[in-house]
């Protein structure tokens, strides 16, 4: 069959660095980190007391306050930069055949915050089970998609990807394929999470997966910088609004880009730690490549995983040049994580739509904090590094890798008819 044609027509973004997308965009091409001492709770007592935290935004510009305590932040989120996308594709649903547009959602944790405050109050109790009646509903991870599709009446495909930090491209795929393949019209796709809690924290800090930099949080996180020493902690949503081309064109509605592959693999070798050689990554760069019918030669920029670990960063740059070649070193490559931290299950979906704003304006965001160059990085790559490039960008490609070795990776080009 002949497989239909899927574009971006719509985006939201509530991030550390901005709470819409003209914010979080004009940020990352400025170079402005997320990072400061934690305000959630009181960190004095946790190896980590900063993290990039989304500010000043409050839930009840978007929805009432009865029903902002029935919903955990990471629903919050969602909803927030579900509203900006909506808005952005002009989208009015009562015109269109609500059975066939969905939501597809990823979150690799969900409700942490709700299930923490839960746990300790039944402790601090004296041992009733006195739970509230929402406890279930607020932690469960698709209840975002669920509330979003509630809010605005969509019965089409409706449910979460969970693939740990690799969550939301996941969720973007799955879009991707439900419309090429006719079975919807317009997917509402993206992630959310909202992990800056003590549990959250405590948990990572307990893996040593995060740095420690508290003397200088702006600086924390510093991919393929020879003393990065673990990622920053980030929080809040993306959202992208996938629409098949005929049914976009039929509506006037405006077209950022065009997604053209997505692929996925697994590592198969650590729970934690990525294959030291890069061969997961690797094999969904070319399977991505593959599904988008490109070559190497065809990608201008990658947004990578780049989380600022010691052991991640060096992998996915190996696997960039055994893949890539000789075109490895004519890439732009940068880790936008550096400004925003690591959003975990909605990284993938804040990412795709940093890619898709450097095709749409010819702008690659930096990879800052970069001080020392690590002798285990190929000094020839282009990393972006401190200020952002212009370049013209055919087609950018956006990797992530979530814990358990799961990887996924989706390409957007200019729109052409």
């Amino acid at each position: 069959m002949e497989l239909k044609r899927v574009v971006v027509t719509g985006l939201g973004a509530l991030t550390p660095i901005g709470n819409t997308v003209p914010e979080f965009w004009n940020s990352l091409i400025n170079g402005v980190s997320g990072a400061d001492l934690i305000t959630r709770y009181d960190p004095e007592k946790f190896k980590t007391k900063f993290a990039c935290e989304v500010k000043n935004f409050n839930p009840e510009d978007f929805m009432d306050r009865k029903e902002v305590r029935k919903l955990d932040p990471f629903v919050h989120f969602a909803l927030a930069s579900t509203a900006e996308a909506v808005k952005d594709a002009g989208l009015d649903f009562e015109k269109f055949d609500t059975n066939r547009i969905g939501v597809i959602w990823g979150s690799g944790i969900g409700g942490l915050k709700t299930f923490f405050d839960e746990v300790v109050n039944f402790a601090k109790g004296d041992g009733s089970p006195r739970f509230n009646p929402f406890f279930i509903p607020k932690m469960i991870l698709d209840i975002a998609p669920g509330h979003i599709s509630i809010k605005y009446g969509l019965r089409g495909p409706n449910f979460s990807t969970v693939s740990a930090c690799a969550s939301s491209t996941n969720a973007l795929i799955d879009s991707f394929n439900y419309l090429r393949l006719g079975m919807a019209d317009i997917i509402v796709s993206g992630g959310s999470e909202a992990i800056i809690n003590e549990a959250g924290m405590g948990g990572f800090n307990a893996m040593h997966a995060l740095s420690t930099r508290n003397d200088d949080p702006k600086t924390a996180s510093r991919p393929f910088d020879k003393d990065r020493d673990g990622f920053v902690a980030g929080e809040g949503a993306g959202t992208i609004i996938l629409e098949e081309l005929e049914h976009a064109k039929a509506r006037g509605a405006k077209i950022y880009a065009e997604m053209i592959g997505g692929g996925m693999s697994a590592d198969a070798n650590h729970i934690t730690a990525p294959h030291p050689e890069g061969l997961g990554a690797r094999l969904v760069m070319m399977n991505a490549l593959r599904d988008a019918k490109l070559t190497t030669a065809d990608i201008d920029y990658i947004n990578v995983h780049g989380t600022s670990t010691p052991l991640g960063d060096i992998s996915e740059s190996k696997a960039i040049i055994e893949l890539f070649g000789e075109n490895a070193y004519k890439l732009n490559i940068s880790s936008t994580k550096s400004m925003t931290g690591h959003l975990l299950g909605a990284a993938g979906a804040i990412e795709a739509i940093a890619s898709i704003m450097a095709v749409v304006h010819d702008i690659i965001p930096p990879t800052i904090n970069h001080f020392t160059d690590d002798p285990n990085v190929d000094p020839r790559l282009n990393l972006t590094y401190n200020t952002a490039q212009k370049r013209v960008v055919r087609a950018a490609q956006s990797n992530t890798f979530g814990f358990g070795g799961h990887n996924a990776s989706v390409i957007f080009k200019k729109f052409k008819e």
